[in-house]
Protein backbone atom coordinates (compact mmCIF):
# COMPACT_ATOMS: atom_id res chain seq x y z
CA UNK A 1 0.00 0.00 0.00
CA UNK A 2 1.46 3.34 -1.08
CA UNK A 3 0.09 6.67 0.09
CA UNK A 4 0.92 10.20 -0.97
CA UNK A 5 0.99 12.56 2.02
CA UNK A 6 0.74 16.36 1.97
CA UNK A 7 1.65 18.69 4.86
CA UNK A 8 0.99 22.46 4.90
CA UNK A 9 -0.16 23.25 8.45
CA UNK A 10 2.57 25.80 9.23
CA UNK A 11 5.68 26.95 7.36
CA UNK A 12 6.88 23.77 5.67
CA UNK A 13 5.49 22.73 2.30
CA UNK A 14 5.97 18.98 2.23
CA UNK A 15 4.96 15.87 0.33
CA UNK A 16 6.00 12.24 0.63
CA UNK A 17 5.20 8.77 -0.60
CA UNK A 18 5.26 6.05 2.05
CA UNK A 19 4.75 2.34 1.57
CA UNK A 20 3.04 0.15 4.18
CA UNK A 21 4.19 -3.44 3.81
CA UNK A 22 1.92 -6.47 4.41
CA UNK A 23 3.54 -7.13 7.80
CA UNK A 24 2.70 -3.60 8.97
CA UNK A 25 6.19 -2.16 8.60
CA UNK A 26 6.71 1.10 6.76
CA UNK A 27 9.14 2.37 4.16
CA UNK A 28 9.67 5.97 3.02
CA UNK A 29 9.94 6.09 -0.77
CA UNK A 30 10.36 9.86 -0.97
CA UNK A 31 10.18 12.80 1.42
CA UNK A 32 10.40 16.38 0.10
CA UNK A 33 10.29 19.33 2.50
CA UNK A 34 10.54 22.99 1.49
CA UNK A 35 11.16 25.26 4.47
CA UNK A 36 9.92 28.86 4.51
CA UNK A 37 12.25 29.93 7.31
CA UNK A 38 13.93 32.68 5.27
CA UNK A 39 10.56 34.19 4.33
CA UNK A 40 9.56 34.59 7.99
CA UNK A 41 12.91 35.31 9.66
CA UNK A 42 12.57 39.08 9.31
CA UNK A 43 9.31 38.97 11.27
CA UNK A 44 10.61 36.82 14.13
CA UNK A 45 7.93 34.19 13.53
CA UNK A 46 5.54 32.69 11.01
CA UNK A 47 3.26 35.15 9.19
CA UNK A 48 0.13 33.14 8.23
CA UNK A 49 -0.63 35.08 5.04
CA UNK A 50 2.94 34.70 3.74
CA UNK A 51 2.92 30.99 4.63
CA UNK A 52 -0.34 30.34 2.78
CA UNK A 53 0.82 32.09 -0.38
CA UNK A 54 4.13 30.23 -0.32
CA UNK A 55 2.26 26.90 -0.06
CA UNK A 56 0.17 27.82 -3.11
CA UNK A 57 3.29 28.70 -5.10
CA UNK A 58 5.27 25.58 -4.19
CA UNK A 59 2.89 22.68 -3.59
CA UNK A 60 2.42 21.45 -7.17
CA UNK A 61 6.18 21.22 -7.62
CA UNK A 62 6.74 19.54 -4.24
CA UNK A 63 4.14 16.86 -5.01
CA UNK A 64 5.70 16.25 -8.42
CA UNK A 65 9.12 15.87 -6.80
CA UNK A 66 7.74 13.40 -4.24
CA UNK A 67 6.16 11.23 -6.93
CA UNK A 68 9.29 11.37 -9.07
CA UNK A 69 11.45 10.48 -6.06
CA UNK A 70 9.29 7.43 -5.43
CA UNK A 71 9.45 6.55 -9.15
CA UNK A 72 5.65 6.50 -9.29
CA UNK A 73 2.81 8.19 -11.09
CA UNK A 74 -0.59 8.80 -9.57
CA UNK A 75 -1.67 5.39 -10.86
CA UNK A 76 0.92 3.82 -8.56
CA UNK A 77 -0.48 5.16 -5.30
CA UNK A 78 -3.36 3.72 -3.29
CA UNK A 79 -4.50 6.82 -1.43
CA UNK A 80 -3.96 10.55 -0.92
CA UNK A 81 -3.61 11.93 2.60
CA UNK A 82 -3.40 15.53 3.77
CA UNK A 83 -3.08 17.24 7.12
CA UNK A 84 -6.57 18.66 7.72
CA UNK A 85 -5.58 20.40 10.97
CA UNK A 86 -4.77 21.61 13.50
CA UNK A 87 -2.69 24.48 12.18
CA UNK A 88 -2.76 27.83 10.44
CA UNK A 89 -6.09 27.63 8.67
CA UNK A 90 -4.90 29.24 5.43
CA UNK A 91 -2.14 26.71 5.00
CA UNK A 92 -4.40 23.82 6.00
CA UNK A 93 -6.90 24.86 3.31
CA UNK A 94 -4.18 24.89 0.63
CA UNK A 95 -2.95 21.36 1.33
CA UNK A 96 -6.39 19.90 1.93
CA UNK A 97 -7.84 21.35 -1.27
CA UNK A 98 -4.90 20.12 -3.34
CA UNK A 99 -5.13 16.62 -1.86
CA UNK A 100 -8.85 16.41 -2.58
CA UNK A 101 -8.26 17.49 -6.18
CA UNK A 102 -5.51 14.89 -6.67
CA UNK A 103 -7.61 12.13 -5.08
CA UNK A 104 -10.61 13.03 -7.23
CA UNK A 105 -8.62 13.27 -10.45
CA UNK A 106 -6.81 9.97 -9.82
CA UNK A 107 -9.91 8.22 -8.42
CA UNK A 108 -8.06 7.34 -5.21
CA UNK A 109 -9.28 7.24 -1.59
CA UNK A 110 -8.88 10.50 0.32
CA UNK A 111 -7.70 10.59 3.94
CA UNK A 112 -7.96 13.64 6.20
CA UNK A 113 -5.18 13.29 8.76
CA UNK A 114 -4.92 14.96 12.13
CA UNK A 115 -1.45 16.55 12.23
CA UNK A 116 -1.08 15.45 15.85
CA UNK A 117 -2.00 11.87 15.00
CA UNK A 118 0.69 11.90 12.34
CA UNK A 119 3.28 12.84 14.97
CA UNK A 120 1.83 10.21 17.30
CA UNK A 121 2.19 7.39 14.76
CA UNK A 122 5.62 8.29 13.33
CA UNK A 123 7.36 5.92 15.76
CA UNK A 124 5.48 3.03 14.18
CA UNK A 125 6.87 4.03 10.79
CA UNK A 126 10.46 4.35 12.00
CA UNK A 127 10.61 1.67 14.71
CA UNK A 128 7.58 -0.58 14.21
CA UNK A 129 6.51 -0.39 17.85
CA UNK A 130 3.29 -1.94 19.15
CA UNK A 131 0.35 -0.31 20.91
CA UNK A 132 -0.08 0.93 23.57
CA UNK A 133 2.72 3.42 24.20
CA UNK A 134 3.28 6.73 25.96
CA UNK A 135 3.83 9.78 23.76
CA UNK A 136 5.34 13.15 24.63
CA UNK A 137 4.42 15.51 21.79
CA UNK A 138 6.46 18.70 21.98
CA UNK A 139 6.52 21.30 19.22
CA UNK A 140 6.02 24.98 18.52
CA UNK A 141 2.27 24.65 18.80
CA UNK A 142 1.67 21.62 20.99
CA UNK A 143 2.80 20.15 24.29
CA UNK A 144 0.95 16.99 25.34
CA UNK A 145 1.40 13.65 27.04
CA UNK A 146 -0.80 10.98 25.45
CA UNK A 147 -1.59 7.31 25.83
CA UNK A 148 -1.57 5.96 22.28
CA UNK A 149 -3.92 2.98 22.40
CA UNK A 150 -4.37 2.41 18.66
CA UNK A 151 -5.03 4.22 15.41
CA UNK A 152 -7.67 6.83 16.21
CA UNK A 153 -7.60 5.98 19.93
CA UNK A 154 -5.80 8.50 22.15
CA UNK A 155 -6.15 9.54 25.77
CA UNK A 156 -4.63 12.83 26.84
CA UNK A 157 -2.83 12.56 30.18
CA UNK A 158 -1.41 16.07 30.30
CA UNK A 159 -1.17 19.27 28.27
CA UNK A 160 0.05 22.84 28.58
CA UNK A 161 -2.22 25.37 30.22
CA UNK A 162 -0.61 28.27 28.33
CA UNK A 163 2.37 28.23 25.94
CA UNK A 164 3.75 25.22 24.10
CA UNK A 165 7.39 24.41 24.84
CA UNK A 166 8.53 25.19 21.30
CA UNK A 167 6.64 28.48 21.39
CA UNK A 168 8.42 29.40 24.64
CA UNK A 169 11.81 28.64 23.06
CA UNK A 170 10.95 30.90 20.13
CA UNK A 171 9.81 33.75 22.39
CA UNK A 172 12.90 33.55 24.59
CA UNK A 173 15.05 33.61 21.45
CA UNK A 174 13.22 36.69 20.20
CA UNK A 175 13.59 38.40 23.60
CA UNK A 176 17.35 37.78 23.52
CA UNK A 177 17.78 38.78 19.88
CA UNK A 178 18.67 35.32 18.63
CA UNK A 179 16.41 35.33 15.60
CA UNK A 180 14.08 32.73 14.13
CA UNK A 181 13.72 29.78 14.38
CA UNK A 182 14.37 30.20 18.07
CA UNK A 183 14.61 26.64 19.37
CA UNK A 184 17.90 25.68 17.71
CA UNK A 185 19.38 29.12 18.49
CA UNK A 186 18.61 28.80 22.21
CA UNK A 187 19.99 25.26 22.27
CA UNK A 188 23.26 26.38 20.65
CA UNK A 189 23.68 29.27 23.11
CA UNK A 190 22.79 27.06 26.08
CA UNK A 191 25.80 24.85 25.36
CA UNK A 192 28.05 27.86 26.09
CA UNK A 193 26.29 28.97 29.27
CA UNK A 194 26.05 28.22 32.99
CA UNK A 195 22.60 26.75 33.81
CA UNK A 196 23.07 27.52 37.53
CA UNK A 197 23.61 31.27 37.32
CA UNK A 198 19.90 32.17 37.30
CA UNK A 199 17.39 30.60 39.69
CA UNK A 200 14.53 30.08 37.26
CA UNK A 201 11.29 28.45 38.43
CA UNK A 202 10.21 24.92 37.48
CA UNK A 203 6.49 25.47 36.84
CA UNK A 204 4.06 22.65 37.71
CA UNK A 205 6.82 20.39 39.10
CA UNK A 206 5.34 18.23 41.85
CA UNK A 207 1.72 18.87 40.86
CA UNK A 208 -0.54 15.78 40.82
CA UNK A 209 -1.62 16.20 37.16
CA UNK A 210 1.06 15.96 34.43
CA UNK A 211 0.31 19.35 32.89
CA UNK A 212 2.77 22.02 31.77
CA UNK A 213 3.03 25.79 32.11
CA UNK A 214 5.61 27.95 30.35
CA UNK A 215 4.29 31.50 30.79
CA UNK A 216 5.84 32.08 34.22
CA UNK A 217 9.22 30.70 33.18
CA UNK A 218 9.23 32.87 30.07
CA UNK A 219 8.43 35.92 32.21
CA UNK A 220 11.22 35.03 34.65
CA UNK A 221 13.73 35.04 31.79
CA UNK A 222 12.53 38.48 30.69
CA UNK A 223 12.78 39.88 34.22
CA UNK A 224 16.33 38.61 34.71
CA UNK A 225 17.37 39.93 31.30
CA UNK A 226 15.95 43.37 32.13
CA UNK A 227 17.80 43.41 35.48
CA UNK A 228 21.19 43.01 33.85
CA UNK A 229 20.53 44.94 30.63
CA UNK A 230 22.35 45.57 28.37
CA UNK A 231 23.11 41.84 28.17
CA UNK A 232 26.47 40.51 27.02
CA UNK A 233 27.11 37.36 25.00
CA UNK A 234 27.90 35.58 28.27
CA UNK A 235 24.65 36.79 29.80
CA UNK A 236 22.65 35.51 26.82
CA UNK A 237 24.36 32.10 27.01
CA UNK A 238 23.66 31.82 30.74
CA UNK A 239 20.03 32.88 30.31
CA UNK A 240 19.54 30.27 27.58
CA UNK A 241 21.26 27.57 29.63
CA UNK A 242 19.14 28.34 32.69
CA UNK A 243 15.93 28.44 30.68
CA UNK A 244 16.66 25.16 28.90
CA UNK A 245 17.63 23.43 32.15
CA UNK A 246 14.33 24.51 33.72
CA UNK A 247 12.40 23.17 30.72
CA UNK A 248 14.21 19.84 30.87
CA UNK A 249 13.53 19.48 34.61
CA UNK A 250 9.85 20.22 34.03
CA UNK A 251 9.61 17.78 31.13
CA UNK A 252 11.21 14.98 33.13
CA UNK A 253 8.99 15.56 36.17
CA UNK A 254 5.81 15.73 34.10
CA UNK A 255 6.78 12.74 31.95
CA UNK A 256 7.64 10.63 34.99
CA UNK A 257 4.22 11.30 36.47
CA UNK A 258 2.50 10.52 33.17
CA UNK A 259 4.38 7.23 32.99
CA UNK A 260 3.03 6.29 36.43
CA UNK A 261 -0.52 7.15 35.37
CA UNK A 262 -0.10 5.19 32.13
CA UNK A 263 1.06 2.07 33.95
CA UNK A 264 -1.87 2.15 36.36
CA UNK A 265 -4.33 2.08 33.48
CA UNK A 266 -2.61 0.24 30.63
CA UNK A 267 0.27 -1.62 32.22
CA UNK A 268 3.77 -1.40 30.84
CA UNK A 269 4.04 0.69 27.64
CA UNK A 270 5.83 -0.82 24.66
CA UNK A 271 7.89 2.39 24.49
CA UNK A 272 8.14 5.99 25.58
CA UNK A 273 7.96 8.05 22.39
CA UNK A 274 8.96 11.70 21.98
CA UNK A 275 7.88 13.47 18.80
CA UNK A 276 7.55 16.99 17.40
CA UNK A 277 10.07 19.69 16.61
CA UNK A 278 11.38 20.04 20.19
CA UNK A 279 12.25 16.32 20.10
CA UNK A 280 15.30 17.45 18.11
CA UNK A 281 16.65 19.23 21.22
CA UNK A 282 19.46 17.01 22.50
CA UNK A 283 19.22 18.21 26.11
CA UNK A 284 15.57 17.14 26.16
CA UNK A 285 16.43 13.84 24.45
CA UNK A 286 19.28 13.06 26.85
CA UNK A 287 17.09 13.73 29.87
CA UNK A 288 14.28 11.56 28.54
CA UNK A 289 16.72 8.78 27.73
CA UNK A 290 17.82 8.69 31.39
CA UNK A 291 14.20 8.66 32.53
CA UNK A 292 13.34 5.80 30.16
CA UNK A 293 16.43 3.83 31.17
CA UNK A 294 15.50 4.13 34.84
CA UNK A 295 12.00 2.86 34.03
CA UNK A 296 13.50 0.12 31.79
CA UNK A 297 11.37 1.22 28.89
CA UNK A 298 12.81 1.94 25.43
CA UNK A 299 12.85 5.57 24.37
CA UNK A 300 11.89 6.04 20.73
CA UNK A 301 12.67 9.37 19.08
CA UNK A 302 12.26 9.75 15.32
CA UNK A 303 15.29 10.75 13.22
CA UNK A 304 15.85 14.50 13.29
CA UNK A 305 14.46 14.95 9.77
CA UNK A 306 11.13 13.47 10.94
CA UNK A 307 10.86 15.52 14.15
CA UNK A 308 9.65 18.66 12.39
CA UNK A 309 6.65 18.83 10.07
CA UNK A 310 6.99 16.55 7.05
CA UNK A 311 4.92 14.70 4.51
CA UNK A 312 6.12 11.21 5.49
CA UNK A 313 4.29 11.32 8.81
CA UNK A 314 1.08 12.39 7.05
CA UNK A 315 1.43 9.64 4.44
CA UNK A 316 2.10 7.03 7.12
CA UNK A 317 -0.90 8.07 9.23
CA UNK A 318 -2.98 7.87 6.06
CA UNK A 319 -1.62 4.40 5.31
CA UNK A 320 -2.37 3.21 8.84
CA UNK A 321 -5.94 4.46 8.54
CA UNK A 322 -6.43 3.11 5.03
CA UNK A 323 -5.24 -0.35 6.15
CA UNK A 324 -8.13 -0.33 8.65
CA UNK A 325 -10.63 0.65 6.00
CA UNK A 326 -10.88 4.28 7.13
CA UNK A 327 -11.57 6.84 4.40
CA UNK A 328 -12.91 10.39 4.29
CA UNK A 329 -15.27 12.24 1.99
CA UNK A 330 -14.20 15.15 -0.17
CA UNK A 331 -16.42 17.40 1.92
CA UNK A 332 -14.15 17.08 4.98
CA UNK A 333 -13.67 20.60 6.37
CA UNK A 334 -10.29 22.07 7.41
CA UNK A 335 -9.81 22.59 11.14
CA UNK A 336 -7.69 25.22 12.87
CA UNK A 337 -8.10 23.29 16.12
CA UNK A 338 -8.43 19.51 16.31
CA UNK A 339 -7.43 17.88 19.62
CA UNK A 340 -6.78 14.16 19.51
CA UNK A 341 -8.73 13.58 22.72
CA UNK A 342 -11.42 16.24 22.94
CA UNK A 343 -12.95 14.74 26.08
CA UNK A 344 -9.76 15.49 28.03
CA UNK A 345 -9.40 19.11 26.91
CA UNK A 346 -8.80 21.47 29.79
CA UNK A 347 -10.65 24.79 30.08
CA UNK A 348 -8.44 27.29 28.31
CA UNK A 349 -5.87 24.62 27.40
CA UNK A 350 -3.98 24.62 24.13
CA UNK A 351 -4.94 21.93 21.63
Amino acid sequence: MRVLGIETTCDETAASVVERLPDGRGRILSNVVLSQTKKHAAYGGVVPEIASRAHVDALDSIIAQALKGANLGLDGIDGVAAAAGPGLIGGVIVGLTEAKAVAFAANKPFLAVNHLEAHALTARLTDGIDFPYLLLLVSGGHTQLLAVEGVGRYTRLGTTIDDAIGEAFDKVAKLLGLGYPGGPAVERKAKEGDPRRFAFPRPMVGRPEPNFSLAGLKTAVRIEAEKIAPVSERDVADLCAGFQAAVVDMVLDRSGLALQLFQRTYGRPSAFVVAGGVAANMAVRDGLLKLADEARIPLVAPPLELCGDNGAMIAWAGAERLALGMKDGLGFAPRARWPLDEAAALPGARA
